[in-house]
């Protein structure tokens, strides 16, 4: 391993509820740094949510994902869509405690923004209506409306996969609420991508079968588009 890229470390996160555990990475070199809270999916804080959160950490930001399955996975599940579906509980309390952590670091700037695959992609775009300065969804699974965005949100960088199956048709109408919205938006649709693109998880070969897997290209341009949008929204004029 190159030993001068950052690392994530394990921390703990402070919620109303006690705390959970995060990993945390931080770029090389001095601050101060906008951050990102990078949300995983259904298969938890994994070693795949951990390179993508060591990713944003390459590219200049204080990143921590928080695992919101700190309190047991099954147990958790439920009470995390529950979350999801309601916009509010403890699975938005861990988040916004997350945010925290990095805002209050002397390192931060302040500017924080979210990031999150499936699962985790719904809840950057929930998040994005409670205090984050940018939010980047990959292939935001497990909502098909969008209407709560007309309460107000933070400006959104969206990546699809056309072959996705779980997301048929809901990158042009995620691009259609933000757009009627005014909230300034990235969203692309990637023909030959699949569902989870952007993460490397094992049994890819099975994946393929059922519209998923990773595919590098697609994800290449999807964190230059990110990193484009972010620098726009949360490092520019910091």
């Amino acid at each position: 391993m190159d030993q001068s890229r950052p690392t994530p470390v394990d921390v703990d996160v402070a919620t109303p509820t006690g705390p959970i555990r995060a990993a945390l990475a931080v770029p090389a070199g001095a601050g101060p740094w906008p951050g990102v809270v990078v949300v995983h999916d259904a298969f938890g804080l994994s070693d795949d949510i951990r390179r993508n959160t060591r990713r944003f950490a390459d590219n200049g930001y204080l990143a921590i994902a928080p695992d919101l399955f700190s309190r047991g996975y099954v147990r958790c599940v439920r009470s995390v869509m529950r979350s999801m579906a309601q916009r509010s509980g403890q699975a938005v309390d861990d988040l916004t405690a997350a945010r925290s952590v990095l805002a209050d670091r002397s390192d931060c700037t302040g500017k924080v923004g979210i990031a999150g695959f499936c699962m985790g992609g719904g809840f950057a775009l929930v998040m994005g209506t409670m205090g984050f300065d940018a939010s980047a969804p990959f292939y935001p699974s497990l909502m098909r409306d969008y209407g709560f965005l007309c309460d107000g949100s933070c400006p959104v960088v969206a990546s699809y996969g056309r072959k996705d199956p779980l997301n048929l048709g809901n990158g042009p109408r995620l691009r259609k609420s933000l757009d009627d919205n005014g909230t300034p938006n990235d969203v692309k649709v990637y023909p030959g991508a699949g569902h989870s693109f952007a993460n490397e998880h094992s049994g890819q070969p099975v994946l393929r079968i059922a519209g998923f897997g990773y595919d590098a290209d697609a994800t290449d341009d999807a964190y230059r588009r990110v990193f484009d949008f972010f620098g726009t929204h949360l490092v520019a004029g910091r």
